[in-house]
């Protein structure tokens, strides 16, 4: 689990959310006018936007209004992926928390796995910083 606390950065930073075909409980609590077909997946996904704020629509008072049906991509998210790879994300309010992660290590071999991770982005091309420190990650 993901120790977000009070952070909704990742709610307020202006990205498309990604829904699965098979998130039937997620699609039946979204408004189907912000959802809009997912480019490069086959039919079924969508993406949801975002409004002129840059706050997903689902984002009310200050919180998730549909948490418990929440989409996977919102379940899975966890942004110390780029703390853990030197990544610089997009969003300056994702990047802004990110800035705040810090990392033991256990062993030596914590460590290593850490450098090796943040020489895998930093070799890495790839101008799309999610998957640039994903990638890192996984290794």
């Amino acid at each position: 689990m993901v120790p977000c606390g009070e952070c909704t950065a990742c709610c307020t930073a202006s990205q498309f959310i990604h829904v699965g075909a098979d998130e039937r409980e997620t699609l039946a609590v979204i408004p189907p006018d912000v959802l809009f077909p997912a480019p490069g997946f086959p039919p079924g996904h969508v993406v949801m936007g975002y409004d002129d704020r840059g706050h997903c629509p689902m984002f009310k008072d200050n919180k998730c209004s549909i948490y418990e049906h929440r989409p996977r991509t919102c379940r899975t998210y966890d942004c110390r992926v780029f703390a853990a790879t030197d990544v610089v994300p997009d969003a300056p309010e994702i990047a802004a928390r990110v800035r705040r992660w810090r990392f033991d290590h256990q062993t030596p071999e914590d460590l290593q796995r850490h450098e090796d991770a943040k020489q895998r982005a930093a070799y890495d091309k790839d101008n799309n910083p999610t998957r640039r420190a994903v990638r890192a990650v996984v290794g």
